[in-house]
């Protein structure tokens, strides 16, 4: 079993502890899509304790927004750092005859 089904599972099994349905653990994996996305939350789980699905699923948001973010931040890097590079070097073939 991969990485990830292990961490899905334990997320859904978690859920399922608390009382919620296996099938909203289920959701809820399947929107965070990674192995850190769903570790957070079942650490918020875990520490958190809420008393409603509605805080289990504003949670989610959260975690997927913040994941969102980063993403957008390192793309940004990467794009500026190439721009970067072109101001400095040039264009790749750009030499002059």
């Amino acid at each position: 079993m991969y990485e990830r089904d292990k961490i899905c599972q334990e997320l859904v099994e978690t859920i399922v502890r608390m009382g919620y349905p296996e099938s909203l653990g289920k959701s809820i994996a399947e929107n965070l899509r990674t192995e850190k996305t769903m570790s957070r939350m079942i650490g918020y789980l875990r520490h958190a304790k809420p008393k409603s699905a509605e805080e289990i699923a504003d949670e989610m948001l959260a975690i997927m927004d913040d994941r969102e973010r980063w993403i957008q931040k390192k793309s940004a890097q990467f794009y500026n750092s190439r721009y970067n590079e072109i101001l400095n070097y040039g264009l790749e073939g750009d030499e002059e005859e």
